[in-house]
């Protein structure tokens, strides 16, 4: 490129007016960009939330991140939060989507594979209104991926990937979230040496539980107010959290949080590690819910959890 750019520097002066124009059109172009992010900006409004900053994630070199389940998260700063939603395509993801649209806000949406070959509609819209598409196998097993097989596994896993991808039109995001954190060393290993990057989560909403909406607000906010920022989980299989979103957009914008972007891209991913007083969130639940067969993970150190994560295989978002 550097090359052809100096021979063409360097042709006869009957193309400099081509080059020339060239340059008058820049600072246009520029301006055309501009108008149409004002564009969108007045769309939504001046108080809508947006997004504050996009965020790369290096997809040549794979992670895993999440202090929940891995002693490593994304560097974000005070008051900076990612929203991430598993589960989906469902019937409440078109009311999640509607919020998000109102607030110009993007997300991260996990999607099941069995999920986006029944709703591949659903999948093409969130990808058309700028959200990420990422992964969490094709079938969420009721055993979950850790009491499979490697084989079967990787298996449930490809077909997943192959499920989304199609439903999409296009390679969804190198992000992949394990159903109810059940990792393995062998999973994890594969996945980030292919370029992957593995989400755990920093806090999550419980919305696999029973509650009101605003019960879920509350609990969701409580916990942000602690952790001050991170990446944040939600099912966009739930109805309560459809219904809570909304609120949950606007306090966000009130209580002065900014919404983080993140992508697949080529800049290194920022991460920051954990205290040396780190230990696990998911690894004692885990060990409670699939019982003795459970294969431990490298990250069990036994901390007490903030309260029941999802059971294996639930939620489904069926």
């Amino acid at each position: 490129m550097i090359f052809l750019a100096t021979k063409r520097l360097q042709a006869p002066a009957a193309r400099a007016p081509h080059f020339s124009f060239a340059l008058m059109l820049a600072p246009l172009f520029a301006v055309l960009v501009a108008a149409s992010c004002i564009a969108e900006e007045r769309a939504c409004g001046p108080d809508a939330l947006g997004v504050s900053r996009v965020v790369d994630i290096d997809r040549s070199k794979g992670t895993a991140i999440g202090l929940q389940t891995y002693p490593r998260t994304l560097d974000l700063h005070d008051h900076e939060v990612i929203l991430t939603f598993d589960d989906g395509p469902a019937g409440p993801t078109p009311q999640v989507l509607d919020a998000l649209a109102k607030e110009c806000a993007r997300v991260t949406f996990f999607l099941i594979g069995r999920n986006a070959e029944s709703l591949p509609a659903l999948v093409k819209r969130a990808g058309a209104e700028g959200h990420t598409i990422g992964h969490h196998s094709y079938s969420h097993p009721d055993k979950t991926l850790r009491l499979m097989s490697e084989s079967a596994a990787k298996a449930d896993i490809e077909k997943g990937i192959a499920a989304v991808d199609k439903a999409l039109g296009a390679k969804a995001a190198p992000f992949f979230r394990f159903p109810g954190f059940a990792d393995t060393h062998e999973l994890v290993a594969d996945l980030t040496s292919r370029g992957y990057t593995v989400f755990g989560s920093d806090l999550w909403a419980s919305d696999w539980a029973k509650m009101t909406p605003k019960a879920e607000l509350d609990l969701v906010l409580s916990r942000l107010e602690k952790n001050r920022k991170g990446i944040v989980l939600f099912h966009d299989a739930q109805e309560i959290t459809a219904q809570m979103l909304p609120e949950f957009l606007r306090e966000l914008k009130k209580r002065g949080y900014s919404l983080v972007h993140i992508r697949p891209g080529d800049a290194p991913t920022p991460i920051v590690d954990a205290g040396p007083n780190w230990t696990s969130t998911t690894e004692p639940i885990i060990a409670k819910t699939l019982g003795p067969k459970a294969k431990l993970a490298p990250q069990t150190n036994g901390r007490g959890a903030q309260d029941e994560a999802p059971k294996s295989g639930e939620p489904r978002g069926e």
